[in-house]
């Protein structure tokens, strides 16, 4: 059987102070991001599928979504680099 582990990119790395963020986040914003994932809100519409701006979602779930966009865009722009420098490593003759 395959390890997943091995075969999925990791989401995190150690920044320069050593700390283990989110790509795309600071260690604050990690932790902020880990705490709002964590706290359940029974009866609210998880934040992936509300609409902002009809006014459902409430502080948190706007401010969990934001740091999901700007990790999740630097997530895409990290990938997209990796297997361009990947594709260009890995050339036959």
């Amino acid at each position: 059987m395959i390890e997943q582990k091995r075969h999925a990119p990791r989401r995190y790395f150690v920044d320069a102070q050593g700390h283990r963020v989110l790509i795309g986040l600071s260690s604050d914003e990690t932790a902020e991001f880990e705490a709002l994932d964590l706290s359940p809100v029974e009866g609210v519409v998880p934040p992936a599928t509300s609409d902002i701006s009809d006014g459902v979602a409430g502080e948190n779930e706007v401010r969990w979504l934001e740091l999901y966009l700007k990790h999740e865009g630097a997530w895409r722009t990290w990938i997209t680099q990796s297997r361009a420098e990947q594709a260009t490593a890995f050339k036959l003759y």
